[in-house]
């Protein structure tokens, strides 16, 4: 029979229900002709573009209305060349938490959580303190100097808004301007929470809260620009600041309530719906802590990616708003040791999606044709839910993985048009066909013969089930993915033996293209 895999990750609190796992490959739907409904593929693996100087961790990224990139690693900022190119900019407090940047068009406004703020004129890229000797209210007003800091700014018809730190305040500067006015200054009102953070979505101010959240927009007043808009109210807030991150219109975030916590909702339109399912919420009911936790979003491919990281943890989890399925992803060490993933923010600057490590100041391309992160495997990991036949005896007579295989190397320009036989020039070390006018095949990325003979190493899968219900796990059997070219490569295995309820799960880490559609199993009932 063939078993699709339909669902996303998912280890119910009970294994009994499902004991799935889907680690670091997302899915895809496909059309209503294809054999199955669902595909897995392989997530991007990181290509180095270039690393800050002074190392640490990425805590922010920002493409510029000029067009520019800056990025903050540990307490350094720095301007990043299309050349990938890092140019020290200037230096702020230094911390393990994620920056806020925005711009109003001619000057960048950086905030981190600290009373403290930064700006970066856009021209010359200078960077300053925000002080009250540069950015007072105009000599001769009523109004006074009030800068609060923040830990996310963000811009709205032409005016840049923060929230004050602790506090049910939010503030905002001056019209195409940084400057800062007392009088520019409301409050939280629909409860008495204080405001966590903010967000625009759609030219509207969200205030998400502890536990209530309320949407304000530019009604054009002239003592201060905004009022709450009448109606709309969300009894949710947010329990992590940082989870906070926005795609297409839709704003992602960890949630808390008067009823409890660590939900994950989707807000959209004037409602925020739960995207968590049960088993995500008893995965990060098990974490010693979620306030760290660190959201950002991401498009690929038409794939909207919500990475959600709990460093306490040590865990990352991925929505993907295109088939509404979670999956892990996770960076493993050179003693197969799961961590989280090695990114911590994400950009799309410079005609690539570009993300920041957690770690050691490398920022990265997600680049779907590199299978390594940075050099290291990344095992892919996929579970199938349960195989049983009422709970009878059964003997599993073959598993038969259903595959992409065949692209260990990728030696031919055209791969559908390979030769029935070949010849070597090993002066030259180019294929060519056999035959009377022997024609010249090109390589690809200075491909040797042996390399297409010999793929590389690590081009195999792994198999491994267990009979007690995913509560134990027996060892892997390994078979391999098939040279280049032997497309019809079936990775199979035989005589399993018998149970009354299996699961079963494949691994491999191979730095090659793959997809994954399920498994074809063969059963044979053995009796009550």
């Amino acid at each position: 029979m063939r078993v699709q895999l339909l669902n996303g990750a998912y280890t119910a609190r009970s294994i009994i229900a499902s004991a799935q796992r889907c680690v670091n490959l997302y899915q895809e739907k496909n059309p209503e002709d294809a054999p199955v409904k669902i595909t897995h593929y392989p997530t991007p693996g990181k290509t180095l573009l270039g690393t800050a100087p002074a190392g640490g961790m990425v805590r922010g990224l920002w493409l510029a209305s000029s067009g520019d990139l800056y990025a903050v690693a540990n307490g350094s900022v720095y301007y990043v060349s299309p050349s990938w190119a890092f140019t020290l900019l200037g230096t702020i407090f230094e911390q393990a938490t994620p920056v806020s940047m925005s711009d109003n068009g001619t000057t960048l406004v950086l905030v981190d959580g600290t009373p403290n703020g930064y700006q970066i004129d856009l021209t010359t890229r200078v960077m300053t303190p925000i002080s009250a000797a540069t950015n007072s209210p105009p000599s001769g007003s009523e109004a006074v100097y009030a800068f609060y800091g923040g830990n996310r700014v963000e811009f709205l018809d032409t005016f840049l808004v923060l929230n004050q730190p602790s506090s049910p305040s939010f503030y905002c500067t001056y019209s195409n301007e940084v400057v800062f006015d007392s009088t520019y200054f409301a409050d939280k009102r629909g409860f008495s929470d204080n405001l966590v953070t903010i967000a625009i979505v759609q030219r509207e101010i969200w205030l998400i809260g502890e536990v209530t959240t309320e949407i304000w927009f530019d009604a054009g007043g002239t003592a201060f620009p905004f009022q709450i808009l009448p109606g709309p109210f969300i009894e949710h807030g947010c329990v992590a600041l940082y989870s906070i991150a926005k795609a297409g219109g839709a704003l992602f975030w960890l949630s808390q309530d008067f009823q409890g916590t660590t939900i994950v909702l989707r807000g959209f339109g004037y409602a925020a719906v739960r995207i968590s399912t049960h088993a995500i919420e008893q995965e990060l009911s098990t974490y010693s802590s979620v306030v760290d936790a660190v959201g950002f979003t991401y498009q690929q491919q038409g794939h909207v990616f919500y990475v959600l990281t709990f460093p306490s943890a040590d865990r990352t989890w991925v929505y993907d708003e295109s088939c509404a399925l979670w999956h892990e992803r996770g960076w493993f060490d050179s003693n197969g040791v799961q961590h989280r993933d090695r990114a911590n923010c994400a950009v799309f600057a410079y005609g690539v999606n570009v993300c920041g490590d957690w770690q050691n100041g490398n920022l990265y391309k997600f680049d779907l044709n590199n299978y390594t992160d940075n050099g290291q495997p990344i095992p892919r990991i996929r579970s199938f839910p349960h195989i049983l036949d009422d709970g009878k005896r059964v003997f599993y007579q073959r598993f038969v993985a259903d595959m992409q295989v065949g692209t260990a190397v990728n030696t031919f320009n055209n791969p559908q048009f390979l030769p029935d036989t070949l010849t070597t020039d090993t002066t030259n070390l180019v294929l060519t066909t056999d035959g009377p006018n022997p024609t010249p095949l090109s390589v690809d990325g200075g491909v040797t013969v042996a390399q297409y003979f010999n793929p590389p190493a690590g081009t195999e899968i792994r198999l491994r089930w267990s009979d007690t219900r995913g509560a134990s796990w027996g060892q892997y059997v390994v078979r391999g993915l098939g040279a280049t070219g032997e497309f019809l490569t079936q990775p199979q295995w035989r005589r399993l033996g018998m149970a009354r309820d299996r699961v079963f799960e494949l691994e491999w880490s191979a730095p090659l293209p793959t997809a994954l559609n399920g498994a074809f199993i063969d059963m044979q009932v053995a009796g009550t």
